[in-house]
């Protein structure tokens, strides 16, 4: 049974009008207190960027609140506020709750009132009060989450109906066969009714509904105007294909990462999207008559081929990404006519891939509903904005460790000024601008 059924016009509406009171700020020609840029970047012709903070721990997620404050989750650390001057730069900086074990999400309800962070085992509930820009009441909320090579669980608050939170978990290995089975509370995103959280909190694994699973490690995840969610998933690393006793080293390329569409998580329910067992190509050399973003399998075999990935309704990427390239964080600009993706970076791919910022050209249909402009075979969907000028040459010490910047927490700003995207990079949490020409 779903919790809730709403017309599309409802989401349509809050998604427009939640930011709708925040004044407009300039772009500042520079902000000095931020400091330079810790590492070297190019931005793409028609795009400026500046280093808007500086000085902040592994920076992961980016909110608003509805008076046009910033909230920055930051990894080991906590939860920061910041605001902004006439001059369109950071005014003042405070830490809203100090706590160690909050590493990644963060959500606030549309009206402010409640805000929402994660950690590795448990989800955390506050009371927020952003005129105060102060915390109170907390609870935790979720809990028994596993533990596992991925820590982080994104969360999203539903613009049209706020008490429903949804809440993310990846695998806890990079083939975890055992998340094929929903029950194991991996590579998934559930929806909780925050109004009716029991005593203690709710139990991951065993309360809450499904709304898609066989999702690896799907990090960002935002909604359209429509209230359809769109996600961006990290795929596997380090596999082989066996086909016909053959063994094939397939990792540099394959298999892609992934831009899929979640769906309305007011409608839709315990969506397949193949993992562990399907997964989509990037480079087809590797593969006899499959495209990019076709669906295949490890071994192929005369039971279970890389065709009974579509017979068993494994939902395929809508677009896909360079294998490797970690996308962490994904967001609409104003008028959806845009995604912007920040690609955390590779670690086991030689060149190194990605540490950069992508656009996404996308569509409104006719019937209302958003879509990406590029096929869903298109290598060539979206564009760099922001990259590294060497992304070759980054290595990756773990995963923050690096000399490049680590990209993360994209965000559009509210009060009309660009991108903002952050860096989780141990040496120095950054957060930028980027803008328009």
């Amino acid at each position: 049974m779903r919790l809730f059924e709403t017309v599309a016009a409802t989401a349509a509406l809050l998604l427009t009008s939640t930011h709708a009171q925040v004044p407009e700020l300039p772009l500042p020609a520079s902000c000095p207190d931020a400091g330079s840029f810790r590492f070297q970047y190019t931005a793409s012709s028609g795009w400026s960027a500046m280093k808007l903070v500086g000085g902040l721990k592994q920076v992961r997620t980016i909110v608003w609140d509805p008076a046009g404050n910033m909230l920055v989750a930051q990894a080991t650390r906590g939860i920061s506020v910041h605001t902004f001057g006439a001059d369109g730069c950071v005014n003042s900086t405070n830490m809203l709750i100090t706590a160690n074990q909050l590493n990644h999400g963060l959500a606030l309800t549309p009206d402010g009132s409640a805000m929402y962070a994660s950690g590795e085992t448990a989800v955390y509930g506050w009371t927020y009060d952003s005129a105060a820009r102060t915390l109170s009441n907390q609870q935790t909320v979720i809990k028994g989450i596993s533990t596992g090579i991925h820590s982080t669980r994104t969360l999203s608050v539903v613009p049209s109906q706020p008490n429903l939170l949804l809440v993310q978990v990846g695998s806890n290995a990079n083939l975890d066969q055992a998340a094929a089975q929903k029950e194991t509370g991996r590579a998934i995103i559930k929806i909780f009714d925050m109004d009716k959280v029991p005593s203690g909190g709710y139990n991951y694994n065993t309360d809450g509904e499904v709304f898609g699973y066989g999702l690896r490690n799907t990090i960002g995840f935002v909604p359209d105007p429509s209230g359809v969610y769109w996600g961006v998933e990290n795929s596997g690393d380090d596999f082989k294909r066996t086909e016909n006793g053959q063994q094939k080293d397939i990792h540099v390329d394959n298999p892609a990462e992934e831009l899929n569409k979640l769906g309305d998580p007011l409608t839709v329910r315990d969506a397949w999207y193949g993992y562990p067992t399907c997964f989509a190509v990037w480079d087809p050399s590797s593969f006899n008559g499959l495209k990019t973003g076709s669906s295949f399998v490890l071994s192929p075999s005369s039971s279970y081929d890389d065709a009974a990935c579509g017979t068993n309704k494994a939902i395929p990427p809508r677009l896909s990404f360079q294998a490797h390239s970690a996308p962490i964080w994904n967001t609409f600009n104003a008028d959806a006519s845009n995604m912007y993706v920040a690609f955390h970076g590779s670690w086991d791919r030689q060149p190194a891939t990605g540490f950069k910022v992508v656009e996404i050209p996308f569509q409104k249909l006719e019937d209302g509903s958003y879509d990406p402009v590029a096929a869903a075979d298109s290598q060539t969907g979206y564009t760099d904005i922001f990259t590294t000028p060497n992304p070759g040459s980054c290595t990756a010490n773990g995963l923050t460790q690096s000399n490049c910047h680590r990209l993360t927490a994209a965000a559009w700003d509210p009060a009309g000024r660009g991108l903002f995207v952050g860096s989780d990079n141990s040496a120095e949490g950054e957060i930028f601008i980027l803008t328009k020409k």
